[in-house]
């Protein structure tokens, strides 16, 4: 969740590292620190709680350096707060260590340096690297580092300084990312690529258990045992325009809008009109296992959940073959039955997220074929997983995930057609899906060109303290994701429930004052959910319908283009995007960093 930046090259480094944490801020933090070593030796540290502008205002003036590391921190162990902040530095100010992770074993560790005589500062669990470090007797950096892990407990990416060694940072990884950049005389260090792109787009990802050491002319990567592993640079494709507002107030609003060229970009090449199929080269599938699958598990966290529900259904609509998607979170802990003729299929926007990842370890120790249906190439869940789909929606730099949700359903989309058509669905139907898919581009441009009367409907909707949204079959995932975008900006408490499970309890809540989102495409059970809205006005409760045509039993009606009944989800959430948008934007809410939420969860 936490940010890391760091430099060591020829230029004044101060700037450049707080360039690097704003271009992090996307991630969720709650404070921020930053050091360097002075021209004069020594480390000089600087840390605030809040923004990085908070930590900007207290840097002095004269903070020349050419080398440092920064951080932006989310607070799991001790409260958001000036100490609590990284880097931590050791008694003596020597040793300098930023990390994003957990150390599980943190509370031991601490008893044992403080029976020792250390006197730890913060009431973080990262400071025990820090002073772990400072009392090797180990000749090298490198060699403290390694002694301080090999007795660490859990998930970690670092980066360390050490006075004595002002010429290196060595960084390591374990279940948190760490990326190196490399540049012309100048090396970079950072948990995302985000804080590299302005500066170098030659990249270099550790894997778990690897540890690099980064010069200002060179680099080395190495495993935690010592072993000289071989790193070649790849070329990031995103640019950093990318990553900028491109004239929209928020990133929300520019990542909603870019949906239609985003959706373009997922299918672009991949359509093979001549087999009504597709081409997904990346599955490292062929036909005759394609065909020995007899059931498809998806697993994902928030939103990538919800997109995996609406996948798992695609897959039973299209291919006939049972599907179903999980919590990851919840998967790895239930002692799941692992069947070698179950596909699984992992989901994450980052490819790091922490609780997908470890259910991909565990599936690939018990044998199982897993993909990975991610959105940044060369992730952890890209690398350990089988093979897969990347989505190709761009850099998604809002906390909450909008095209990079749409672009995944559209990927599942892509690969049940696939399936399908390996299986039994016939070419007559995968023309209609391939030319459904064609269409959403312009659909959901026609969607996006309804914003200001959403945004009306927003206004009105505001006031609420609570909101309801239901939907049926397929509809029901859009209710639970369009539920989950509302609480996550506007802070408004909704709850999302089938249509059908109305009578059985929730009803109980229907009110004037509790308004209804009802998600009604025209299909085969459109009167099912004519039905529920009437069970509603019955008891004076308000609705919005998000349908194909206007819904007399409904209050307001927010109409959507009509594709083919699979890939209606697919629009049906788009409207409600931008009216989570508008209502936080009523509410004066910080939508790009919402209260207590971070992009990445790369900690469990």
């Amino acid at each position: 969740m936490c940010g890391i930046v760091g430099y060591i090259g020829k230029r004044d480094v101060a700037p450049l590292l707080l360039e690097g944490l704003q271009r992090l801020e996307y991630r969720g933090y709650d404070s921020a620190g930053i050091v360097i070593a002075g021209k004069s030796g020594g480390l000089k540290a600087v840390k605030a709680k809040g923004r990085v502008r908070e930590l900007e205002a207290r840097v002095p003036k004269r903070f020349a350096g050419t080398t440092g590391i920064a951080h932006t921190r989310w607070a799991t162990h001790g409260a958001p707060s000036d100490v609590n902040a990284h880097p931590h530095l050791d008694t003596e100010g020597k040793v300098a260590v930023v990390h994003n992770g957990i150390v599980d074993n943190a509370s031991e560790l601490r008893a044992k340096l403080e029976a020792d005589g250390v006197v730890f500062a913060s009431e973080t669990d990262s400071e025990v690297i820090t002073h772990l470090i400072a009392r090797s007797q180990a000749a090298s950096l490198e060699e403290k580092v390694r002694e301080a892990l090999k007795v660490i407990e859990g998930t970690y990416g670092i980066a360390v300084m050490h006075a004595d060694f002002p010429d290196r940072i060595v960084a390591a990884r374990n279940g948190s990312p760490v990326v190196l950049g490399i540049g012309e005389k100048e090396m970079f260090v950072a948990s995302d690529v985000a804080a590299l792109i302005s500066h170098t787009r030659q990249v270099v990802t550790l894997d778990d258990g690897e540890m690099a050491t980064l010069k200002a002319d060179d680099f080395r990567t190495y495993t935690t045992s010592g072993t000289r592993t071989t790193a070649t640079p790849e070329t990031v494709e995103w640019e950093a325009a990318s990553y900028d507002m491109g004239g929209h107030d928020t990133y929300m609003h520019k990542e909603i809008c870019e949906q239609p060229d985003a959706v373009d970009r997922v299918l672009r090449g991949r359509i093979d009109d001549k087999f009504s199929t597709v081409h997904l080269g990346g599955l490292n599938l062929d036909a005759r296992e394609a065909r020995g699958i007899r059931r498809v598990k998806i697993l994902g966290c928030g939103t990538s959940y919800h997109a995996g529900m609406i996948g798992a259904s695609l897959v039973e609509g299209l291919a006939r073959i049972p599907a179903d998607s999980e919590p990851a979170s919840e998967f790895r802990y239930r002692n799941p039955v692992v069947d070698p003729d179950t596909l699984y299929i992992a989901v994450s926007q980052s490819g790091e997220t922490y609780d997908v990842l470890a259910a991909v370890q565990e599936l690939k120790r018990k044998g199982a074929r897993v993909l990975g249906v991610v959105n940044v190439v060369g992730s952890a869940i890209a690398r350990e997983t089988d093979g897969g789909v990347y989505v190709h929606a761009g850099p998604e730099v809002c906390v909450v995930s909008t095209k990079c949700f749409t672009n995944t359903v559209v990927a599942f989309a892509l690969l049940a057609l696939h399936l399908g058509r390996i299986r039994d669905l016939s070419v007559a139907d995968g023309k209609r899906i391939i030319e459904g898919l064609r269409a959403l581009p312009e659909q959901i441009q026609q969607i996006l060109a309804q914003e200001e009367d959403i945004k009306k409907l927003a206004a009105e909707y505001a006031e609420a303290k609570s909101m309801m949204f239901i939907g049926r079959v397929r509809g029901y995932p859009v209710a639970l994701e369009a539920s989950l975008k509302l609480k996550e900006i506007s802070y408004i408490h909704a709850e999302a429930y089938p249509a059908s499970e109305l009578k059985h309890g929730p009803l109980a809540l229907i009110e004037p004052a509790m308004p209804t989102v009802a998600i009604v495409p025209d299909d085969s059970l459109l009167e099912k959910n004519r039905a529920a809205m009437e069970e509603i006005k019955a008891r004076s409760g308000r609705i919005l319908a998000v349908a194909h045509r206007e819904q007399e039993k409904a209050d307001h009606t927010i109409l959507v283009p009509k594709n083919e009944d699979e890939l209606d989800p697919i629009l049906m959430g788009i409207p409600l995007q931008l009216l989570a948008y508008h209502t936080a934007l009523a509410l004066g809410r910080d939508i790009d960093k919402p209260r207590n939420l971070a992009k990445s969860v790369t900690v469990e």
